[in-house]
């Protein structure tokens, strides 16, 4: 199976948009079996239905922040493929990003030949401790791909999240 670096960014980006929906089902069906989740506060999730489970929950208690991510990689190899990422998140009720959401996501996703499925997600918080500069500079970057997104949902394309 030919694989181009955009699949694996779509499945990623579809991730994302599964979270920014609330879905968390939606979510759980991307990943394998045994696939690992590590939340921005270091929260563990293990296995499709441990994610599912905790994603649930937490949509049930929280209206969630979107995500708005800038992927900086893609590396496909045979049956593997790694994605680095950087993200911020819009809290809900707010059209800005909340600087003290960004982070840097490592994704992983698999083959079993025939589907390609998310095997790692973990969240780093891009704390920039002492170097405020480098915080902005991430969080001007990642608004200059919210401003892209508003602009094509304003003309009518979907964006992704």
């Amino acid at each position: 199976m030919a694989v181009r670096e955009a699949d694996i960014e779509t499945l990623y980006l579809l991730l994302l948009e599964r979270w920014n929906t609330q879905d968390a089902a939606g979510m759980a069906a991307l990943c394998a079996p045994q696939a690992y989740m590590v939340g921005f506060d270091g929260s563990e999730l293990d296995g499709r239905e441990g994610i599912e489970l905790t994603i649930r929950e937490i949509f049930a208690h929280h209206k969630t922040p979107a995500y708005v991510a800038k992927v900086r990689s893609v590396e496909v190899f045979e049956d593997t493929a790694i994605l680095r990422a950087v993200v911020g998140m819009v809290p809900a009720g707010a059209n800005d990003l909340n600087p003290n959401l960004n982070a840097v996501q490592t994704f992983v996703a698999s083959s079993d030949g025939t589907r390609w499925r998310v095997q790692v997600l973990h969240s780093t918080p891009a704390a920039f401790h002492d170097r405020p500069a480098a915080r902005e500079r991430l969080t001007e970057e990642l608004r200059e791909v919210l401003r892209l997104q508003a602009g094509q949902r304003g003309s009518g394309s979907r964006a992704e999240g």
